[in-house]
């Protein structure tokens, strides 16, 4: 019973969010602040499903304006948890086709989240050097799932160089966000489903002229991200599957 009052109040909340976030960003298009607000109150919905969230944000990224943020995928849950480490200025990548699910689609592309053709590589590469001009010209932030897709309980897939192109591209940092594991954490049935952490990284510096180091620099992120999501995840109480790493050279 109470997995049910509750996916009916994730479901109403969604609904209701996402239409006041429309509404809001109607008001004022796609300003640079339009995601940031509604991630955070998406990240409320946690609480419906008994979830605590703990972010901490390192000194060295107070202020730091543009970067590219990249943040682990795990499941569908990410909509309602990885939004509160969300910074201001801060927008996101994702596939066009998100735009057609109801209510959802809607608000991710009018809050000004950018949308890529993923079955398109020409437009997938064009992508990397529309993103980095935004991030110039519009001193944005960039929020990216590097895996590509969700891990759904894998550990840390590979990391696809896309993000790492993008910031070297616009000559600014990546901002590893790390969150525990959260697979078959959350269970709607359950009353307390524990605690997620969400920890940010010291920013990576990338040399704008070393394009043969990207796969490097790449695995070395994945290498730091990796290590850190074990941690965080013991501290959780929810322990990272142990997952053979296959890291591209």
């Amino acid at each position: 019973m109470l997995a049910v009052i509750r996916f009916i109040l994730m479901t109403l909340a969604l609904v209701l969010i996402s239409t006041v976030a429309c509404i809001y960003s109607i008001l004022r298009p796609f300003h640079r602040n339009n995601v940031f607000h509604t991630a955070h109150y998406m990240s409320k919905v946690s609480k419906i499903f008994g979830l605590e969230i703990e972010v901490r944000i390192p000194e060295s990224i107070k202020n730091i304006g543009p970067a590219v943020y990249i943040c682990n995928h795990q499941n569908s849950y990410d909509i309602f948890t990885v939004g509160a480490a969300v910074q201001p200025g801060t927008v996101s990548v994702g596939k066009k086709s998100l735009k057609w699910i109801p209510f959802f689609g809607q608000m991710y592309w009018l809050t000004g989240n950018i949308l890529i053709d993923r079955t398109n590589t020409s437009k997938a590469m064009n992508t990397i050097t529309l993103t980095a001009k935004k991030i110039t010209e519009k001193k944005l932030s960039v929020w990216l799932f590097p895996e590509g897709t969700r891990s759904n309980g894998k550990g840390l897939l590979n990391f696809k160089t896309g993000a790492f192109r993008t910031a070297q591209q616009a000559n600014v940092p990546i901002i590893p966000v790390c969150v525990s594991n959260n697979h078959n954490n959350i269970k709607l049935g359950r009353w307390n489903n524990g605690k997620l952490i969400i920890e940010l990284l010291d920013p990576i510096y990338l040399d704008i002229n070393a394009k043969e180091s990207v796969r490097e620099e790449t695995n070395k992120a994945h290498k730091k991200m990796l290590a850190k999501i074990i941690e965080l995840s013991k501290e959780s109480g929810n322990e990272l599957p142990t997952v053979k790493s296959t890291l591209k050279n």
